[in-house]
């Protein structure tokens, strides 16, 4: 561990090999950093905190404060982050509740600058979430999802994997996997096919995304039906049995094609 002259450790911290907190930083009492992370100047770490190996937290950052929920009642909770995190300026990841007891942050993600994560979020690995994004309780990400910058997230939703959602949009139904959200109101606009090819998907595989979406949003369904005809038309697969499951068991409701009215 490397300490930097002006920064406070508590002396209960628990802090690996490799380590590093640099100058005017605060690690309170109940934190636990892995091996060869490094905390910049500025950035507060507080009770809760379980942060994981090799991780960059930049200025301003603030790990682990308690949740902005006024159901909160001073319970002990956590804030849980993987390996291998880039966490930009001025991000905050809140910690939990009782609803869930944690909020979470996996492992190999990107969170860019003024990134909020509320309490109770289950944030996958893999990720990248732009500058300025904000996300509600309990909000659940899949892994490999991009939301681009200051995209809006309503609490309880869950965003599939393989997700690109555009700047700017406000999440308000759940986002199946594998496609592209856009517009406003927000809406579905086709699949995310770069990102798939990126990601080693085989043309077979991308045309079974297509083939499923295009029953879901383009033959005039309702869900019921449109998931019918998805296990009854489509030989079985991965990815087919990915978005039948998603869909089937969204809460919210998943995006929808954008209509007519949207568009005037």
């Amino acid at each position: 561990m490397s300490t930097k002259p002006l920064a406070y450790i508590h002396p209960d911290a628990q802090l690996a090999d490799g380590v590093v907190i640099e100058p005017f930083s605060y690690v309170a009492a109940d934190v636990v950093i892995g091996e060869g992370t490094w905390v910049g100047p500025n950035v507060t770490i507080m009770d809760g905190a379980r942060i994981g190996k090799n991780c960059k937290i930049f200025p301003g950052a603030v790990i682990s404060a308690i949740p902005q929920d006024l159901k909160f009642k001073g319970e002990t909770t956590t804030a849980e982050i993987g390996d291998n995190n880039l966490i930009r300026e001025c991000v905050t990841i809140n910690r939990g509740t009782a609803s869930r007891g944690r909020t979470v942050v996996g492992s190999n993600n990107l969170l860019m600058a003024y990134t909020h994560v509320a309490h109770d979020c289950i944030v996958g690995s893999n990720i990248i979430i732009g500058n300025g994004t904000q996300l509600a309780g309990e909000v659940l990400i899949d892994d490999y999802a991009i939301l681009s910058s200051h995209v809006l997230v309503h609490q309880f939703e869950h965003i599939g994997s393989y997700v690109m959602v555009q700047g700017g949009s406000k999440v308000n139904k759940d986002i199946p996997p594998y496609i592209l959200v856009a517009h406003d109101p927000i809406a579905f606009a086709g699949i995310n096919i770069i990102g798939l090819r990126r990601r080693g998907f085989t043309p077979s595989q991308v045309e079974g995304i297509q083939n499923a979406y295009r029953i879901l949003y383009g033959r005039g369904l309702n869900v019921s039906q449109a998931l019918e005809v998805i296990e009854s038309e489509m030989q079985q697969t991965p990815e087919r049995d990915a978005i039948v499951s998603f869909v089937r068991s969204s809460e919210r409701g998943v995006v929808r094609e954008r209509s007519v009215k949207d568009m005037a």
